[in-house]
């Protein structure tokens, strides 16, 4: 028996060393082929709904404050603000002479006209001035007819020379001293006549008797307040702007005001702006004006303003909320066929887009379109197509959009 050389051996270990290598390659590919196959088995039943094993995926079921849908419409940026209304128009009503009340004809909240007789005083006295002063002014007219009668007999006079120069400026000099009696005394009856109409307290402006703090039988003195008339036609709320912000506020621009006790929103306008800085705030007064013409709005209540720096018309707006960062994605979970789909937003200016004054909403400049249902808020790990089932509220919503 010949026995096999050692060139041979050496040549038959290499093959079976290459055989075995062959072999290991085939099991390691075999094996990844696997994995990516299970893996987008895994992606393909569950974009399904299903599980690998063919089970279907559990739904993520959604309240009807989960989602919401893409809003076209206006959308502003707005500076939140606050103040308290009062009349544009008012008046404190005060005691021009001093005397006694006799009569006080309005109560708190009566509507009155311009020029209507509110209060009656004590007027005797004063009365009694106009008298004197009426006699005064009636001496010195007649002495300045007396007067003027001489001066125009000794003109007549000179001008014959039957009199002398000096007798006849004598008479002249007699004739303005007169003319300045006059004067004065009819000053003094206008002022006593005129002391005599404020014992008579009219309205200056039209409006409502807003407080009264006088009573029949009171004796009252100059200045003493008396009464207090608003006119609630036009009402202003006076809100103070940091100064950071003032350079955005122009007369005219447009305000929203939610006033307690009102639902809805009302619309105002910036009329006036303060020149001044206050001294501790270090903010800027401003003043927003807002027609009352059914006089709704009363004096005191308490706004909140939320002024218009920039508005822009006809955009596609979403919450905030509905905007989560993904890597350097920002990312909106869409609902299409009951299935969640991400999709990739670029946002724009951020505002209010009028579902109320806590409205937080962004515009959405490409990715979404009108009326796509979206998830409103941030509810964890959501996963591409997750199947998505509603309440029964939910559900009687979305139908009914």
């Amino acid at each position: 028996m010949k026995l096999p050389d050692a060139t041979h051996l050496a040549s038959q270990h290499l093959s079976n060393a290459r055989r075995k290598r062959w072999g290991l390659a085939v099991l390691v590919l075999t094996g990844v082929a696997l994995t990516v196959g299970i893996a987008m088995k895994k992606r393909a039943t569950a974009s399904n709904g299903v599980d690998p094993s063919g089970k279907a995926v559990p739904a993520m079921e959604f309240l009807p404050s989960d989602v919401t849908r893409v809003k076209l419409g206006d959308l502003r940026k707005v500076l939140p603000l606050t103040g308290t209304l009062r009349a544009v128009n008012q008046a404190a009503i005060k005691a021009k002479v001093s005397a006694e009340v006799r009569e006080v004809l309005v109560r708190e909240g009566e509507t009155v006209k311009q020029g209507q007789v509110l209060i009656k005083m004590d007027a005797s006295e004063y009365q009694a001035k106009v008298d004197q002063a009426r006699g005064a002014l009636q001496a010195a007219q007649g002495q300045l007819d007396i007067a003027t009668q001489t001066r125009n007999n000794n003109k007549a006079l000179l001008e014959k020379n039957f009199i002398s120069k000096n007798a006849f400026d004598n008479a002249q000099s007699q004739y303005q001293i007169a003319v300045s009696n006059v004067k004065s005394a009819r000053g003094a009856y206008d002022v006593a006549q005129k002391a005599l109409n404020d014992t008579v307290i009219r309205a200056p402006i039209a409006g409502q008797i807003s407080a009264r703090s006088i009573q029949p039988g009171e004796k009252v003195s100059t200045d003493n307040k008396l009464l207090e008339v608003v006119d609630l036609r036009l009402m202003e709320v006076e809100a103070t702007v940091p100064v950071g912000d003032i350079v955005n506020v122009a007369i005219g621009q447009e305000v929203s005001l939610k006033i307690e006790g009102f639902p809805e929103a009302m619309v105002g306008k910036v009329k006036r702006i303060n020149p001044s800085i206050q001294a501790g705030s270090r903010s800027i007064p401003i003043y927003i004006q807002v027609d009352n013409s059914q006089g709704l709005l009363k004096m005191g209540m308490f706004a909140e303003a939320r002024l218009t720096l920039t508005k822009k018309t006809n955009v596609l707006s979403i919450p905030q909320s509905a905007v989560q960062k993904e890597g350097d994605k920002l990312i909106v979970y869409a609902i299409e066929n009951n299935v969640l789909k991400p999709v990739v937003v670029t946002p724009g200016m951020s505002g209010d887009d009028g579902d109320g004054a806590e409205s937080n909403a962004v515009e959405i400049l490409s990715g979404l379109e009108k009326e796509m249902l979206i998830v409103r808020v941030n509810l964890g790990n959501l996963q591409a197509g997750t199947p998505v089932r509603f309440t029964q509220a939910a559900s009687s919503e979305n139908s009914s959009k």
